[in-house]
């Protein structure tokens, strides 16, 4: 057995997620989870989307075991590869980036089976349910004005009353395909619609130039928030498009918010989750199916949540 001979103790974690040769160590949320618990000498078994099965009822992944490690220029080494019963992990991590279309809801199926048998974060269930961008319609008082509509005369009409606004694909991820409407173009409208059906439009915060607040929501608490400033001339405030994280803390306001919108995720069975405020408004997106940002915290201020992670999840 060797190395793998912990692997009968169920000291397991799974990954579900891209390709780690895809991701950014400097800034990975599931590379940084993943090397925390390696540290309580758990092993980490990866596997993409696409290699997970039911077989004869039975749920497993091709993937394979791997160690992460900072210090080396290749920041993971693969040890072995293997076809997997997850039903031998202790976790499981839906750790995919989006989009959130018919694979995911797919997978989400297929955990749904043993989840009461291994602990999937996040629920599989919850996050088939929860839309990142439809859910915050319950919350539409603390953001400002939305609409989500494919009506090209209601986002005509949106715009005439608000003058700028922005448009953005109700199942997006990362600032992609995000768009700052400043004169009314009925035909880039239609085109944005045929492309992505339902859009949500929003009106246009400048003070987005000063930067968002990501808010990281760990078992229905608030435990930390960073500022994400837009690079000159753009308006999108993820680190992906280019903005610069810094140091940031709550207002009054924006912890009222993040308290009652963490106590609903916490009921709805969300374990980690980030939410965005600009200019104390909530801008609408409920970041639950991979949200990102805890390796950037622990480079700007030493809090360390991967630990919080699995300390709340009784590791």
């Amino acid at each position: 057995m060797g190395i793998f001979k912990h692997y009968m103790t169920n000291k397991i974690v799974a990954i579900q997620g891209d390709h780690p040769s895809k991701l950014n160590i400097n800034s990975d949320t599931s590379i940084f989870l993943a090397n925390e618990v390696q540290s309580k000498k758990y092993k980490i078994f990866y596997y993409e989307p696409k290699n997970l099965s039911i077989l004869n009822s039975t749920v497993v992944a091709k993937g394979f075991f791997v160690e992460f490690n900072y210090v080396k220029k290749k920041f993971f080494k693969i040890l072995k590869h293997q076809k997997l019963n997850l039903q031998n992990c202790k976790f499981i991590l839906i750790r995919q980036d989006p989009p959130f279309n018919l694979e995911y809801i797919s997978t989400t199926y297929i955990l749904d089976t043993i989840k009461d048998k291994v602990k999937i974060i996040n629920d599989p269930t919850s996050i088939r349910n929860i839309s990142e961008k439809f859910y915050s319609v319950k919350y539409q008082k603390y953001m400002p004005s939305t609409i989500f509509s494919q009506d090209i005369n209601e986002i005509k009409n949106f715009f005439k009353t608000h003058k700028k606004i922005i448009l953005k694909p109700t199942h997006g991820y990362g600032g992609n395909d995000i768009h700052l409407l400043k004169k009314l173009d009925l035909n880039f409208i239609k085109k944005f619609i045929n492309k992505h059906d339902h859009i949500m439009c929003q009106k246009f915060l400048p003070k987005i130039n000063k930067g968002d607040k990501r808010v990281f929501l760990i078992n229905g608490k608030i435990c930390g928030a960073i500022s994400r400033v837009p690079k000159q001339g753009s308006f999108l405030s993820n680190m992906s498009k280019g903005a610069t994280p810094i140091n940031t803390k709550l207002s009054n306001i924006e912890k009222k918010i993040s308290n009652i919108i963490a106590k609903d995720l916490k009921n709805e069975k969300i374990f980690f989750a980030g939410i965005d405020f600009i200019d104390q408004k909530l801008n609408g997106d409920i970041n639950v199916t991979s949200p990102t940002g805890l390796k950037t915290l622990y480079d700007l201020s030493g809090i360390n949540l991967a630990k919080l992670f699995w300390e709340e999840l009784k590791t």
